[in-house]
């Protein structure tokens, strides 16, 4: 059965990335038709929506620091014109991140961190223990430091998405509630999808935003498929009765036993605990031992949340790439563009894959900033050794 339409562009995929690529695509004056089952699920709903260019900052990806920090300084804008748009509140707090050391190594990890940030050219401040629990009160009094970073926001992932699915409406995208089962190509040339129910979409040009997922397409030539694999995030809700208002005032973050724990703080009460990294493929069970492991951690950062209401437990899949980053842009396919393997970024790097994308399908060109992110910079060996 073949779909009687046409589109400019086709996003296989509609969590954050795909719903954002849809929009500015559509901005551009280009017909474009998203194709999900679900619009505005997918990852998003699990993530905490930390935007933590800052605190994220890892050793050798100073790359991906300034992709990072391009995307985080274009979020003031990117939230009002989605507010200003739909009239939906993106939950976005400017309410900076503490980061904490409970014992001696962590102290010393986060001083090598903290030297790492102020060599990169980054505003973090060291506090001591006593400071930090100035800052927190809820604070465990075995503090023994941390940074604070007034730069590192939060914005409620959920809400995010659901004004998008409205801002793309708007634009006038087309969402086809189905999964996309295989990659049409056409001489050479990515033509569109079919549906697992048979449908036939056709598009001048397909991107290929589903996560992790995206490898997992039928009909990709080998040489494309992108090396995205699963990696699992086991997340909990809590929320903050107003007899503890306020709780928290920022986020707050820390390694305890070599794991990392975070807690976000939304203005609406909800209390974010995450998150789990777990290597298990495509397994999005919530188990005991991850509930266990993050309420143990958090409760030894702040005594006071086991008298908190549980009110969710959930789990979701990261889209790692090999070095972490994202896949940005034209493949060697002709009309195939990828926009996938955002790891522990997606919600942050949202803006900036936007125009990026946005940019490569109306112009053929991607943005200096993205280059370094191509697809083309994995080797047909490193693609070859992705699970199937």
């Amino acid at each position: 059965m073949s779909s009687p339409r046409t589109s400019d562009v086709l996003v296989i995929g509609g969590g954050i990335i795909g719903l954002v690529t849809a929009w500015r695509a559509a901005q551009r004056g280009l017909a474009t038709a998203v194709v999900d089952p679900d619009p505005g699920g997918g990852a998003a709903r699990v993530a905490a929506g930390m935007l933590a260019a800052v605190t994220e900052l890892h050793y050798g990806e100073q790359t991906l620091l300034g992709l990072n920090l391009a995307s985080a300084r274009r979020y003031p804008d990117f939230a009002a014109e989605l507010t200003e748009l739909t009239g939906q509140d993106l939950g976005y707090r400017r309410c900076g991140t503490l980061a904490v050391a409970l014992d001696a190594d962590d102290r010393a990890h986060l001083r090598e961190l903290h030297a790492l940030q102020r060599q990169s050219g980054l505003e973090s401040e060291w506090l001591s223990g006593r400071e930090c629990r100035r800052l927190e009160p809820m604070l465990a009094p075995g503090v023994r430091g941390g940074l604070r970073v007034d730069g590192d926001h939060q914005v409620d992932p959920r809400r995010l998405a659901r004004a998008l699915v409205s801002a793309c409406q708007r634009a006038g995208v087309v969402f086809r509630r189905a999964w996309a089962e295989g990659l049409t190509v056409v001489g050479e040339r990515a033509a569109g999808v079919v549906t697992r129910d048979g449908t036939t979409l056709a598009a001048g040009q397909v991107v290929l935003a589903g996560g992790s997922l995206s490898g997992r397409l039928a009909g990709l030539p080998q040489d494309v498929v992108p090396p995205v694999r699963p990696v699992k995030g086991q997340v909990l809700r809590l929320t903050v009765p107003r007899r503890y208002a306020p709780f928290l005032s920022r986020t707050v973050r820390a390694v305890v036993r070599g794991s990392q724990v975070y807690l976000v703080p939304r203005e609406n009460g909800e209390l974010v605990v995450g998150a789990t990294s777990e290597e298990l493929g495509w397994d999005t069970t919530v188990t005991a031992g991850g509930v266990y492991e993050l309420l143990r951690d958090a409760h030894e950062l702040i005594p006071g949340i086991t008298e908190l209401p549980l009110t969710e437990t959930c789990a979701g899949l990261r889209p790692a790439s090999p070095d972490n980053a994202p896949l940005l842009g034209p493949t060697r396919l002709a009309g195939l563009s990828l926009a996938t393997g955002h790891y522990r970024n997606g919600v942050l790097l949202a803006p900036v894959t936007g125009d990026a994308l946005a940019q490569v399908l109306a112009t053929g060109e991607l943005p200096d900033e993205a280059r370094p992110f191509t697809p083309r910079r994995f080797g047909v060996a490193a693609l070859s050794e992705q699970p199937a």
